[in-house]
Parts: C-alpha cells; sequence; structure tokens
C-alpha cells in the first residue's frame, strides 16, 4: 500500500481553500510550529474577492526583526482597528452569499478577543475553520523544525490551487477565481465544501 504523505504547511490567516481540501483528502495536516517569521506567503494575509476583484488583508504585525523570530512569538499590533477594517471587507464580499450568517460571527469573535501573536490567532481560527468545514483530523503543530529538503510532506507549491468551480459572490463580473481563502468556500457552499474538496488530487 502506498504510504499516504502528510500536508505541512506554515501557519497561515484565514489559509487558502486549497489547503483545506488537501488536508481533507490527505487526513493528515501538520503546521510548521518552529520556522523563524517570514515575509510573504500567508502567516499574516489572506485573499478574498469583492466587488472590485480581488483583495488581500493583512494582519499589522509589532515592529521587530521579524526574519529573525520565531514564527510563535511574532505579535499583533492593535494599534489601529483593522479587525474592524478586516469584518467590513469580508462583510462586503460575502455578505449575500448564501451560509455568510451562517458562520460569519463565529470567526470574527475570534479576533475582537485580540489575540497576542499572529500563531494564537491563525491557531484559533484554523482549529474553528476546520471544525465547521468538519475536517477529517484537525492539523497538529510539527514537534520539531521540518527542514525544507525533508520529503516527508505534501508542500503547498506542489498542490493544484483550484477547486471545481462553483458559484462565486461575483462570478458574474469576474468569472471563477480560484486560489483564495477558504472563506470563500465556506461562504459560498456551506456545508457542500466539503464535498468539492474532495476533488482536488484527483487531477
Amino acid at each position: 500500500m502506498k504510504k499516504v504523505l502528510p500536508l505541512l504547511t506554515s501557519t497561515a490567516y484565514f489559509p487558502p481553500a486549497h489547503w483545506f481540501a488537501a488536508a481533507h483528502q490527505l487526513g493528515d495536516w501538520r503546521i510548521e510550529a518552529h520556522e523563524n517569521y517570514q515575509k510573504g506567503g500567508w502567516r499574516n494575509r489572506c485573499r478574498i474577492i469583492g466587488p472590485n476583484g480581488i483583495l488581500d488583508l493583512s494582519v499589522p504585525l509589532e515592529k521587530g526583526k521579524h526574519q529573525k523570530k520565531p514564527v510563535q512569538e511574532v505579535t499583533i499590533s492593535y494599534r489601529n482597528d483593522w479587525w474592524r477594517e478586516h469584518e467590513q471587507s469580508i462583510r462586503t464580499a460575502y455578505g449575500r452569499s448564501p451560509y455568510y450568517e451562517f458562520y460569519a460571527e463565529e470567526l470574527f469573535s475570534i479576533a475582537r478577543q485580540r489575540p497576542a501573536t499572529i500563531w494564537e490567532l491563525n491557531e484559533a481560527l484554523i482549529n474553528k475553520l476546520s471544525q465547521l468545514l468538519q475536517l477529517r483530523v484537525p492539523p497538529v503543530s510539527t514537534g520539531d523544525f521540518v527542514f525544507p529538503d525533508d520529503e516527508g510532506y505534501h508542500r503547498p507549491k506542489n498542490l493544484p490551487t483550484s477547486l471545481l468551480p462553483y458559484p462565486q459572490v461575483f462570478s458574474d463580473r469576474f468569472g471563477f477565481t480560484p486560489g483564495l481563502s477558504v472563506l470563500d468556500s465556506l461562504f459560498c457552499l456551506g456545508p457542500q465544501a466539503k464535498i468539492n474538496f474532495e476533488n482536488l488530487l484527483d487531477e
């Protein structure tokens, strides 16, 4: 029997939907807990689509040498009410979606609690999203640092990014847009999102 490799990702803020799809199919998702913070990627950023097209939302971080700081120690800046701006952007993008009203408040309440670090915020969001999406297994943090040349994992760069097309809020303007945050699948598909996820690795 062929060994199924687990998915390994960085932490992420409202991660891309195809990460959840791969994790659901593989049944094993590890989140790198021992890396140093790196700019770029999805560690403090997510991508949604609104009436004006693609929009990236970024969580502001306290200034410092993040590149050399363990990811679990990187602190969030609350000098402005960024989470309110994110809520408004998400509401504008998905307020008319079929399942927005069922899930939005549960997710918004997490940032309103003002977690101290990006790791804490992301962990709470990912666990809640996994619960709402009914993933086969919840993601777990790595016990040690996983080196980039370790071939024992599936990694995001090797995953297909496009799910099976489904009706998005602004499909009439932009067609189907792949590579978005899992928020798009959750709000547009609700319980059907998990069924959509089951086809990602079959391409």
